[in-house]
Order: C-alpha cells, then sequence, then structure tokens
C-alpha cells in the first residue's frame, strides 16, 4: 500500500526524537537494572515480544491487512535494530549507563555520513571536519591503549553502527510506508531473529521482573513509533544530533539509582561529541536556508 507523500515538519520531527531520548534513556536503565540476573538477549526478546503483542490488534484494526512495498528493507531494518538492542545491552552488564551512552553518541556521525552515502545528502567541508572531530571525542572516551580501555566498550560502538543503519533505512521508507507497519515488521524480525539467542539462557522472571519487562516493552514501543515518526518528517543528518540530549538523562539515572557518575574523559569526550553533532546541525540549517521552524 502507498500512502500519500508525508510533508517534512522539522521541528514536530525534533520533539518527538527528544521524546524518544527520554524513552530509550529510561528503558536502558530498567535494562541494566535487569542484566543483574537476566540475560540481554532474554532482555531484548521479550521487549519485542510485547511489543508485537501490543501493536498487532492496532495494525489490523487500522490498516488493511499488513502489505508493504519494501519486506528486503523491512528485514534489514529488523536486523539492525536487534543488533543494536543486544550490543547496547550486553554493554550495560559491565558498562556504567551515563558511559554506555555517551559511546553511543557517535551515532549521529555514522547517520551523517550514511546519508550522504545512501541518501545522497550533500554535506559539505566544514560538516566534514565536525564529524571527524566528533570521533575525536569518542577516542577520548573510549582511550584504546590505555587501563581505563575495556573490551565491552566496543559493544556501544557496535550498536551504535547498527543503530545509524536502522535510521537510515527508516528514511528510505519514506512515503511508502506507514509507522505502525515498519514497527510491527521490524518487531516482528527482532522477535524472531532474537528467539534462538535467548532460549538457551532463559531464567524464569519474578513477578518484579515481569513488571520491569512488561513496562521495557511499552515504554519502547513508544519511543520506536516517536523515531519511526520523526525521520519521516525529517532529513536523517537535522535529527541525529538531538540524540544527545540522552546524556542528561543517562547521568541522572546513573548517579540516582546505579550511584556512578562520568568521569572527567567521558565528559570530555561527550562534549566534544555534542559540540560537533550541534555544529552539523547548525551547518545543515544554514545550507537548507531554514531560518525558523513549521509546526
Amino acid at each position: 500500500m502507498v500512502t500519500s507523500r508525508i510533508e517534512d515538519r522539522p521541528f514536530t520531527a525534533i520533539v518527538m526524537v527528544l521524546g524518544a531520548m527520554f524513552v530509550f534513556v529510561s528503558t536502558d536503565g530498567m535494562a541494566k537494572y535487569l542484566t543483574d540476573t537476566l540475560s540481554a538477549q532474554q532482555i531484548v526478546w521479550i521487549r519485542y515480544t510485547i511489543i508485537l503483542l501490543l501493536i498487532l490488534p492496532v495494525v489490523f484494526r487500522r490498516i488493511s491487512g499488513l502489505r508493504t512495498q519494501r519486506p528486503i528493507l523491512h528485514l534489514f531494518r529488523g536486523l539492525a535494530l536487534t543488533g543494536a538492542s543486544i550490543f547496547f545491552v550486553f554493554s550495560l552488564e559491565t558498562l556504567p549507563l551515563e558511559l554506555a551512552t555517551a559511546i553511543g553518541f557517535v551515532a549521529p556521525l555514522y547517520v551523517t555520513v550514511f546519508s550522504i552515502v545512501f541518501l545522497k545528502e550533500k554535506v559539505g567541508i566544514r560538516r566534514w571536519a565536525a564529524v571527524g572531530f566528533g570521533f575525536i571525542g569518542v577516542l577520548i572516551i573510549v582511550r584504546p591503549g590505555t587501563t581505563a580501555f575495556q573490551s565491552t566498550m566496543l559493544f556501544p560502538l557496535v550498536s551504535a553502527l547498527c543503530w545509524a543503519s536502522g535510521l537510515i533505512i527508516t528514511r528510505f521508507m519514506k512515503g511508502s510506508e506507514l509507522p505502525l507497519v515498519i514497527l510491527f515488521y521490524s518487531s516482528l524480525v527482532g522477535c524472531v531473529a532474537s528467539a534462538p539467542l535467548v532460549f538457551p539462557v532463559w531464567i524464569e522472571p519474578t513477578n518484579s521482573q515481569w513488571i520491569l519487562l512488561i513496562s521495557l516493552g511499552v515504554l519502547n514501543a513508544v519511543g520506536q513509533y516517536l523515531i519511526i515518526r520523526a525521520f519521516l518528517l525529517a532529513s536523517a543528518s537535522l535529527l541525529a544530533p538531538f540524540s544527545y540530549f540522552s546524556i542528561v538523562w543517562a547521568t541522572l539515572i546513573g548517579a540516582i539509582v546505579f550511584g556512578t557518575f562520568p568521569d572527567i574523559a567521558t565528559v570530555v569526550g561527550t562534549s566534544v561529541l555534542i559540540g560537533a553533532g550541534l555544529y552539523v546541525w547548525h551547518r545543515e540549517r544554514v545550507r537548507a536556508g531554514v531560518t525558523s521552524y513549521r509546526r
């Protein structure tokens, strides 16, 4: 089924991304708490299952079947997001929430590069320089070759790469797929792809863990929907830097719930990443000649 062309609405899309980041960090905090007793695979699989159970009735009621013109894109988007979820939750088993989140901030840089290669979005030398500057920020945070480096720091880097791939694929679907259909197929792929990984390590959750797992699934469904809508309403390179706002929530949750705080290197590296991302966003506005946002 082909939908009518969706008009770009940058301001609305930015608000959606900011809301999604708050939701995602909250669910990341829940996932980190659960990793003390449950595996990353189990947490991710239950989350996808809950999302499917939530949206399936809505999809069948509002959409005439689940027809799609982009089955291959749905498959790759689902696999990319599954990889992003599993690798990130793996990292939370040993890394503080704010550190894993900070390393994951490389995702917008990946998105900017991918938008050039795959979406043919024009990016000038200044934004290329900002991307390079941002990767320096990643090196400051990760500190390869020092005693502070942990091999598990690679997990959020891979997770960010998978996440960025999923966002670019979402942009390809603009005008041809409805958000609920995209969410349904990515959740279905995630559920099926992660199932073989979870059953060998399955542990029956307690009642309190089930409450957290169900809450995690519900909130993640909301966040996924917001992200899909946002990337159908504005360009990938415009929206990507706004994911940096999640560091505020990650730091607060880390301090209040887990008693962890970012060290100086993490603060400096994150600041470099945020600065690079904001400059990319600024150059996008200048290039597009944007002086105000349409609501």
